[in-house]
């Protein structure tokens, strides 16, 4: 736990003396915020393809700043170390109706967390894909917690046909009781569960005691509450107090879809500056008001129904004559102005992710376990890649 505790607090001192470069919603800044010359003119000479190539490459994160500052670089605040598989081999057919970049986390993580033979609980488990793999290669028998009477009575068909011991149990697990689920001798897996969804789970596996716990976390900002609930003591003494909109940071700018992905994100980005410019021009409010997210194919078209969409969320009619070529031109130099604010910003995101997990490994580790962390896989495959696998301790014997 010392070790934890230490990378925790150095990950603590290095967000907290840095607030002003990444607590921040550049998508609502017209202008630069910071005055330190030298970042000015290295912002300034970057292109929106410049900004684009960066984000998405940790050396060239540290090639463009690691001059100005060198403590985001260093070993003391790196990812843990990566997980090297042996390899699974398991049937073609178990890998039926699941996509290859799933099926890749679904073979990794069975690997990295299936030491013991417990009965296992999937949680958040859809169709029970992780679960199959667990009951068929390593003979456990699963129970699989979904909130989606379709996906369970899926999975139950397939589990039926390939004669596994898995079972479903269909609970909305954040409005529903849990603790039946949970027991001591048990193994408890959720491969990207998000938010409030993983963290229930964390809180009533140790209340359980259950023997081993694996959790590959996911969307942080998921969550009920509109400031950040710490869990752990060290991250409940932080001078930290994060917001909802806040711990988006954590899962923000990295892409995995390709370059037709990065494309319409960047569309995407642009249109929406440019109906915000739309909106202040028919109703004189400069103040931003967000929009819900919308499928990437609407960014393969023209901008007019876009802004329609996003007029009517605001209950606003745009001009009929308009198709908005105007303001998209106008939204160019905001979006770039946008992208070099996110570039400094970015370089937070992975830190304040650690800063997250580390708060849950932490809190199981004051609730006994002995904690390790590791990334599961290189963030191409997912940019969620930080593995918590938590064994319960024993209990000494009284002197």
């Amino acid at each position: 736990m010392s070790e934890l505790f230490a990378f925790f607090a150095r990950l603590d001192q290095l967000l907290t003396a840095n607030q002003a470069l990444w607590r921040l919603q550049p998508l609502q800044l017209a202008q630069i915020p910071w005055a330190e010359s030298k970042l000015l003119k290295l912002l300034d000479n970057l292109s929106l393809n410049d900004c684009e190539q960066i984000d998405q490459s940790p050396q060239l994160q540290q090639q463009t700043f690691g001059g100005l500052w060198p403590e985001l670089f260093v070993d003391e605040i790196a990812p843990p170390a990566m997980f090297q598989p042996q390899g699974l081999s398991p049937p073609f057919w178990l890998a039926t109706d699941i996509g290859g970049r799933k099926w890749q986390q679904i073979l990794l993580f069975a690997e990295a967390t299936a030491q013991a033979k417990l009965p296992v609980l999937e949680w958040c488990a859809g169709k029970g894909h992780l679960g199959r793999v667990l009951a068929q290669q390593y003979q456990h028998k699963v129970s699989s917690v979904e909130w989606q009477q379709q996906l369970c009575q899926q999975g139950e068909i397939i589990a039926e046909k390939l004669q596994l011991t898995q079972r479903f149990i269909c609970r909305d697990v954040l409005n529903n009781p849990i603790k039946d689920l949970f027991e001591q001798q048990q193994q408890v897996v959720a491969l990207h569960a998000c938010g409030d969804l993983h963290r229930s789970l964390l809180v009533q596996a140790a209340a359980a005691q259950s023997q081993q716990v694996d959790i590959l976390p996911c969307c942080y900002h998921l969550q009920q509450a509109m400031d950040y609930q710490p869990m752990s003591a060290p991250a409940q003494q932080s001078l930290l107090k994060l917001t909802k909109t806040e711990l988006k940071l954590a899962v923000q700018g990295q892409v995995t879809g390709g370059e037709r992905v990065r494309r319409l994100r960047q569309t995407e980005m642009l249109w929406r500056r440019a109906y915000q410019l739309w909106r202040l021009e028919v109703t004189g409010d400069p103040q931003y008001q967000p929009l819900a997210s919308v499928p990437k194919h609407w960014f393969s078209g023209a901008f007019r129904p876009f802004a329609e969409w996003a007029a009517a969320q605001h209950q606003l009619v745009l001009p009929f004559d308009d198709d908005g070529s105007c303001y998209l031109q106008q939204a160019e130099p905001l979006l770039l102005t946008q992208r070099r604010i996110e570039l400094v910003q970015h370089l937070f995101r992975r830190p304040l992710e650690l800063w997250l997990v580390l708060d849950r490994a932490l809190y199981l580790a004051e609730q006994g376990y002995q904690v390790q962390l590791q990334q599961l896989c290189d963030t191409a495959l997912t940019p969620r890649n930080l593995l918590i696998s938590a064994r319960k301790l024993p209990v000494a014997a009284p002197l």
